[in-house]
């Protein structure tokens, strides 16, 4: 069975054909034409709008949209010659002001007659893909009246000029150039671009290299740096008020190149008034002005990072190494800790406390502080002032706190901090035999300061000495709880040290006087009888003693050394003895013995003792006489002793031996646990990882650590490899 086939609908035409008057075109057009007119010569008030709306659509629809944009556009070029000729005519100031005039003109019937020939805009022109009637009106203004020949050149120069005006301190009519470069930009980017930017972007290039020129000649950094801010701020502004804001970056680019970039070296090297001289005389607002302008140039702020590390290593090194600093070590350290905040508040203040100059900064610290050897024992005696003394204005423990911190920060550059470690046992080892530490709580806090920087191994036997303190305070009280007998005799008190955790010394105990013999047996006895396998050797080295003295009819309390008291006492029962007489009856070691009569006798207002011959220096043939003449305006009159300087070296040296000493087990420590992990290794690596594991505390000596590979591997620690020499094997 076929299918029906289906039938299609047809479209039969008019049965009678449609007249079309042959003259309609010109009629409508004549009616469009003198309505175009009558709206340039603004007398559009009595059109009707809807009638010529009209009649545009009927010439649409009977398909004359081809000729009516064509007339159109003739049309259109007739009005804007006519305008450009007017615009020609006007001279001086007034050409921009006519320019104006006739684009607001163009404008305002460019809107009325796209909305009588609105049905060509929506049907015509998309099929025809011809340009709709606005834009085909701001094409035609541009091309017949912006870029004519005479006007063009004219334009462009005129705003340049106005612009320059401006720059040098005229005021100009910034509304009539914010709507010449509005009609500019709205007759395409490109025609804002060419006709104007840039130009004004070359002009402004010139104008730039001229003033920098002229500028860097006769201003100093700090002047040339505010004239550039204060440029690249009236560009910005300029920009803002009558210009794309495009243009904003590309116009700051130019000033940049210009005024900055060029001449940055220049301006940083610049002699009593660059960079070095600002950081020298604390020039914060100059600083931050300079940082701000050169964040914009490339490597602004990675040269200003380099100059500024270079002259804090340059003044560093100078302050290190000049030896009239050395001479007072807590001068030198607070010379450190001034430079410390200058620059801290000079990168916190000026450059945004980036993490980059902070990081510049304390390398540069790092590198001159280690210059000087000495550099980790004068800041623990800088330390042990602070603690002896108390910080100079400080009103209470916060302040002490401030100064610690600001010390820790020194002590973080050190790169050999168990130098430090050795010093600073010491000296508070004597701030707490001596009992003369401002601030207990001062002290602790400091260790808990140097365990959270350094670890439990660092302070472990800081920490021990004040378990010492302690424990003697309890012996003693218990000592004298037990003690029977005269109370009117000599008293004694201890501080038992543990051998290990204290830097004591081995030394020669002195013959004490029988009073003080006899006390301190009576308290051996008493020791040695609570505590069972322990030893008690006297460190009459570091003792101290209060004795009365009776001179004439005046009576002192002298505060005096073991060893002074012990040569005192021998003159109970004589008025003169020799020097051979005193050292054979004391048994003080020779070099001791001389500083403490030279003390006793050779310093002024403190002479309880005449030596025969008058001189500052002791000699084996010298006389010394008890001084009934001594007087002092104060009842207690403490005698400290005499320190050689000739000493000083010697002592140096000790402790530096003893530092390279306790460095050995820590280097040989440090090889087997990296053997130990990695198995076989090479000389070089080996090097590398032993660095960088004891570096937090010193840094080895390569020399050290091949001589300490060489004794583990005659202990048998390690081995060579039998085919590459240059390898090391663990052995298990």
């Amino acid at each position: 069975m076929n299918p029906q086939r289906k039938r299609i609908p047809k479209i039969e035409p008019f049965k009678h054909r449609v007249e079309v008057d042959p003259k309609f075109f010109d009629k409508s057009w004549k009616k469009l034409d003198d309505a175009i007119r009558e709206i340039y010569n603004h007398n559009a008030s009595g059109l009707s709008f809807e009638e010529l709306y009209r009649t545009a659509y009927n010439m649409v629809l009977h398909k004359h949209g081809g000729r009516l944009y064509d007339k159109l556009a003739e049309n259109l070029k007739g009005h804007l010659r006519e305008m450009g000729k007017l615009v020609e005519a006007a001279q001086g100031g007034l050409f921009l002001e006519e320019l104006q005039r006739r684009w607001a003109d163009h404008i305002k019937a460019l809107q009325m007659i796209r909305d009588i020939l609105m049905y060509m805009d929506r049907t015509f022109i998309p099929s025809s893909k011809k340009t709709p009637v606005f834009e085909h009106g701001l094409e035609l203004w541009r091309d017949i009246v912006v870029r004519s020949p005479k006007i063009h050149g004219r334009l462009v120069d005129t705003l340049l000029e106005l612009i320059h005006r401006e720059r040098m301190g005229e005021m100009i009519n910034r509304g009539l150039m914010r709507n010449t470069t509005k009609m500019l930009m709205e007759l395409g980017s490109s025609v804002y671009q060419d006709d104007f930017e840039r130009p004004f972007l070359e002009v402004s290039a010139s104008f730039y290299s001229g003033e920098s020129q002229q500028c860097i000649e006769r201003c100093d950094c700090g002047e040339y740096l505010k004239n550039a801010e204060k440029r690249l701020a009236e560009e910005s502004e300029r920009v803002s008020l009558y210009m794309d804001a495009k243009t904003a970056d590309k116009i700051a680019n130019v000033v940049d190149k210009e005024m900055l970039s060029i001449h940055m070296q220049r301006l940083f090297l610049m002699e009593n008034s660059g960079l070095v001289n600002m950081l020298i005389n604390d020039k914060h607002e100059d600083l931050t002005r300079m940082y701000d302008l050169f964040k914009r140039v490339p490597d602004g702020h990675s040269t200003i990072r380099s100059l500024m590390a270079s002259h804090v290593k340059e003044t560093g090194k100078i302050l290190v190494t000049d030896p009239e600093r050395l001479r007072d070590p807590v001068d030198f350290v607070q010379r450190l800790l001034n430079e410390k905040d200058k620059y801290d508040e000079i990168v916190s203040v000026s450059f945004s406390n980036e993490k980059t100059f902070q990081n510049a900064l304390n390398a540069s610290f790092e590198h001159f502080i280690n210059l000087n050897n000495r550099s980790p024992e004068f800041i623990s005696l800088y330390v042990d002032d602070k603690l002896r003394k108390g910080v100079k204005g400080a009103a209470n423990e916060e302040d002490i706190e401030t100064v610690l911190d600001k010390v820790m920060m020194l002590f973080r550059y050190l790169q050999e901090k168990d130098v430090f470690e050795k010093y600073y046992k010491q000296h508070l080892a004597k701030r707490l035999l001596s009992g003369k530490t401002s601030s207990d709580e001062a002290e602790r806090n400091m260790l808990v300061k140097l365990k959270t920087e350094c670890g439990y191994q660092f302070t472990s036997k800081l920490e021990s000495m004040f378990t010492d303190l302690k424990t003697s305070q309890d012996t003693m009280q218990s000592f004298y709880a037990n003690l029977s007998g005269d109370s009117d005799g000599p008293t004694i008190s201890v501080q038992i040290l543990t051998t290990g955790s204290w830097p004591t010394q081995p030394c020669a105990t002195c013959n004490l006087p029988p009073e003080i013999l006899g006390v301190s047996e009576l308290f051996r006895a008493h020791y040695l009888g609570t505590h069972n396998g322990r030893r008690l050797t006297w460190q009459t080295n570091m003792g101290n003693a209060d004795i009365k003295a009776t001179f004439g009819d005046r009576k002192h309390e002298l505060n005096v050394s073991t060893y002074q008291m012990c040569v005192l006492m021998l003159f109970n029962s004589t008025d003169t003895l020799t020097y051979k007489e005193i050292e054979q009856n004391t048994a003080i070691p020779p070099v001791d013995l001389k500083r403490c009569l030279q003390s006793l006798a050779c310093v002024k207002g403190k002479n309880v003792l005449r030596k025969e011959p008058m001189s500052k220096d002791i000699s084996d043939s010298d006389a010394f006489h008890f001084n009934d003449k001594f007087s002092s305006k104060l009842v207690k009159v403490k005698i400290g002793t005499v320190v050689a300087q000739k000493e000083s070296e010697p002592e140096k040296q000790e402790t530096r031996h003893r530092v390279e000493e306790d460095r050995k087990p820590q280097i040989e420590a440090a090889i087997v646990r990296i053997m130990k992990s990695r198995r076989v290794l090479d000389h070089n690596s080996i090097v590398t990882e032993v660095t960088k594991q004891l570096q937090a505390r010193f840094l080895p000596n390569p020399v050290v650590i091949k001589k300490r590979i060489e004794s583990l591997i005659e202990r048998e620690f390690l081995e060579r490899d039998k085919v590459d020499r240059k390898l090391y094997r663990y052995l298990a």
